[in-house]
């Protein structure tokens, strides 16, 4: 298949197609590999989705419903479609692929799905709906290649042989004992080399990295990018092997991280979807933009302080918004990278210690730098070098106390258990905003009255 990149022409063609027969439009979608058609779901009416999902083979219509964004609801379509062709849609899926779009459906719909389904199937999945869905068990495939340590290689390799034709690709090789418990894996390089009465169990690396099924699925992601890894498997309390994750599971929950952070320091709730509409939006952005509005007072509060500082010297207005911009930018690029050094590895005390006094220092320094640009457009501009030094102090102070908090802040708020990027730019904006008013009317009211 050719490899192209889709635009708002394939968008037409596709369009046009709905509007014929449906032997025609399945010869249109054969140029489409599964991924791209997903993608042009997102500019498609449902009804358009599932007429497509109907006369697409069921392998390929698992596929494409498997590639879409969740935002865009893919167990709407599962919902909608004969039970018959539902239930050969879901046993092409992988396990945990099926279990995150079912999980979305009410329980009773739920229920309906699994029993369309062989014992089998429904059984696995019954497994996974259990676990918590940002959890290393949520995350998992049941679908995993073991082999019980006992067996010789040649009888080993007939087991990977007969349990590999289930499955589409895998990384490693699992060893278990006559209960299931997990004691370690071997690479098929290793089985390979090695004669064929030699027992696995001595080419076992009883030295390998696995996870939990309560395990976070953050802590998860870090694991694999840690040890290079393609999978991990997933163990209970006892040890007894669960399933497993894939690195390309993990893709999608960095994915997943990174967006609900970003949003988060921006003051918009996890909860939020991408494509929704405009009432989910404001429901998730209000609350914040109150929280705001409710500490902007305190910044305002200090200019009522100096009323009669500003009515005297007006032109201390037009630098205001200057200094507290700066603050503020300054203190969310400090807030961004504590944020996300955070969200790589737990910092130690000393670590935590050289974050703060390494943005003290950058702040000192840009704040320095900028203070002085400043200082020299009020000498050429205002005539004025009492002005200058009291807009080069407000800067520098306000930029060391943005560096300081843009630091300091997510590391307290971690450190008593609250997700450091839900509360960190409301706080740190109100601190900036504040002292930056407050140092440059504070040094006005000293060094121009």
């Amino acid at each position: 298949m050719q490899s192209f990149e889709l635009d708002k022409s394939d968008i037409q063609r596709i369009r046009q197609a709905l509007d014929g027969d449906d032997d025609a439009l399945k010869v249109l979608l054969k140029e489409y590999h599964a991924s791209e058609i997903a993608i042009l779901f997102e500019s498609l009416p449902q009804e358009s989705r599932e007429r497509i999902i109907n006369i697409l083979p069921s392998e390929t219509a698992s596929e494409v419903i498997s590639e879409m964004d969740y935002e865009i609801h893919p167990e709407k379509i599962l919902e909608n479609l004969h039970p018959e062709k539902r239930s050969e849609i879901v046993e092409e899926m992988d396990y945990d692929v099926a279990t995150d779009i079912i999980s979305q459906l009410p329980e009773e719909q739920q229920d309906e799905i699994l029993g369309e389904l062989d014992e089998e199937n429904a059984s696995h999945i019954r497994q996974l709906l259990t676990y918590e869905e940002d959890t290393a068990g949520g995350l998992m495939n049941t679908q995993v290649l073991k082999v019980n340590h006992n067996l010789t290689k040649k009888e080993a390799l007939e087991e990977i042989i007969r349990q590999s034709e289930e499955m589409e690709e895998f990384y490693t090789i699992n060893v278990v004992d006559n209960h299931n418990h997990l004691k370690g894996i071997v690479s098929l390089k290793d089985i390979l080399k090695s004669k064929n009465t030699v027992p696995i169990r001595e080419l076992v690396n009883p030295d390998f990295v696995f996870v939990k099924a309560d395990t976070d699925q953050e802590e998860v992601a870090k694991r694999l990018s840690q040890y290079n890894l393609t999978s991990i498997p997933v163990v209970d309390d006892e040890m007894h092997l669960l399933g497993r994750i894939t690195f390309d599971d993990v893709i999608d929950v960095l994915q997943e991280e990174n967006t609900e952070d970003i949003l988060k320091i921006s003051g918009v709730s996890e909860d939020e979807e991408l494509a929704g509409n405009w009432k989910e939006a404001v429901k998730s952005r209000l609350p914040w933009l109150v929280i705001n509005l409710i500490t902007a007072f305190l910044a305002a509060s200090v200019i009522r302080y100096f009323d009669q500082t500003i009515s005297r010297l007006v032109i201390l207005s037009g630098y205001m918004t200057i200094i507290a911009g700066m603050g503020g930018n300054a203190a969310t690029q400090a807030l961004a990278v504590t944020v996300r050094r955070i969200s790589l590895s737990d910092l130690t005390d000393n670590q935590a210690y050289r974050t703060v006094l390494k943005e003290f220092t950058v702040g000192l320094i840009n704040g320095a730098v900028n203070g002085f640009i400043v200082l020299i457009f009020a000498l050429f501009y205002d005539n004025n070098p009492m002005l200058g030094l009291v807009i080069f102090l407000a800067m520098t102070g306000n930029l060391i106390i943005a560096g300081i908090t843009g630091a300091s802040i997510p590391l307290i708020l971690k450190r008593i258990g609250i997700d450091p990027a839900i509360a960190s730019s409301i706080i740190i904006t109100t601190f900036t905003d504040v002292f930056g008013f407050l140092l440059l009317l504070g040094f006005a009211s000293k060094l121009l009255l």
